[in-house]
């Protein structure tokens, strides 16, 4: 197999994750079978576009309440629905997107059908969220013309952490502290690029103080009040610099991963669905999302490029304790990094302790 060969499949997982974007028809192949789909959200028409079925993630499912049907009744898999009519890209965007669901009470009936090629239906639901599109696509769609193909192998191969590496690295003093280093990480065919900041001097002898921190453009830079992202970023590389001068250090893992891996479009979707009433998990499965779809071995991958070998971890989430250590990571500590609430967070707090486990 030449290198070439290696890096086909990668290459042709982001190729349909940019026709995603663009709204291209794709094909993807499993061992059980294959789907071809159109995304209901960016479907470019072409004339009077149809489908026959619908493919929907289970959350979705749930909200239209398809789940007690025999045939989308197994949890997490993805709702494979026929209508009396075909289905049409307006109407697939009304059933995609929940703020729709007042406007259009009496849609359907929908009846669920037998879903045969699972795996590709599962790597469908992925492949949107890697493209930050609402997970809803035309099954079978009439016209279908120049589909991008892919397999749920060449998903794998692209989502696979160990061809992350090391692009660039440059001493970057900051307001915390003076003495850090920024590393950059980029894997091939991925526009998301990693980063990890140490702060003070990475030494053998010391177990770092360390934070994983998704990217969240709202609060680390907008100063939204609305979560505790921003304030938690500024505490953590605060403690890290106390680190430092007592002569340990510290390392920031901020990941490309706006939303909890759901993407900016999502997460301010899920935003309009709490102003709603919906709190932070109902908002994303009426979504048709996951509550939590971050990468974690990503992170371990970081880690191990930058010789750290067991971190003490900044988290309120035992979860993610429980997750890093599943992807080898040695944590050797829990460290508490609790923050005030304020009015406009509150609800998201209590959020986190009541349904996701956060210790607050």
């Amino acid at each position: 197999m030449t290198e070439n060969d290696i890096g086909r499949g990668p290459r042709r997982a982001a190729q349909v994750i940019d026709a995603l974007r663009h709204g291209w028809p794709i094909r993807i192949s499993g061992s059980d079978g294959a789907l071809t789909l159109l995304c209901a959200e960016t479907g470019y028409e072409s004339g009077q576009t149809t489908a026959p079925r619908l493919l929907l993630s289970a959350a979705r499912a749930v909200t239209l309440k398809l789940a007690n049907q025999r045939d989308a009744a197994v949890p997490d898999a993805p709702a494979l629905i026929r209508a009396a009519e075909p289905f049409t890209l307006p109407l697939a965007r009304g059933l995609a997107d929940p703020s729709q669901d007042l406007l259009h009470p009496l849609a359907g009936p929908f009846r669920a059908q037998p879903l045969e090629a699972n795996e590709a239906a599962q790597a469908a639901m992925t492949l949107a969220r890697l493209a930050g599109v609402l997970p809803c696509f035309l099954v079978d769609p009439d016209p279908a013309e120049n589909v991008v193909d892919c397999d749920v192998a060449d998903l794998a191969a692209f989502q696979d952490p160990h061809r992350l590496t090391v692009q660039a690295r440059a001493h970057l003093p900051t307001a915390a502290a003076e003495a850090c280093e920024i590393v950059a990480f980029r894997a091939p065919d991925d526009l998301r690029e990693h980063v990890a900041l140490i702060v003070g001097e990475q030494r053998s002898e010391a177990t770092p103080l360390v934070r994983l921190h998704s990217e969240c453009l709202t609060g680390d830079v907008l100063t939204s009040l609305k979560c505790d992202c921003g304030p938690q970023l500024d505490a953590a590389l605060a403690a890290m610099a106390e680190e430092a001068d007592k002569g340990g250090y510290g390392v920031l893992l901020y990941l490309r991963q706006e939303g909890r891996g759901i993407g900016l479009i999502n997460k301010l979707r899920a935003y309009r669905l709490q102003d709603q009433g919906y709190d932070t998990v109902d908002a994303n499965n009426r979504l048709g999302l996951p509550t939590e779809a971050r990468d974690f071995p990503v992170a371990a991958r970081m880690l191990s490029l930058l010789g750290v070998p067991a971190i003490r971890l900044m988290t309120n989430n035992p979860e993610k304790v429980a997750a890093l250590q599943a992807v080898g990571v040695n944590v050797i500590e829990r460290v508490p990094h609790q923050l005030p609430a304020n009015p406009h967070n509150a609800r998201y707090l209590d959020t986190k302790r009541d349904r996701t486990g956060h210790l607050l």
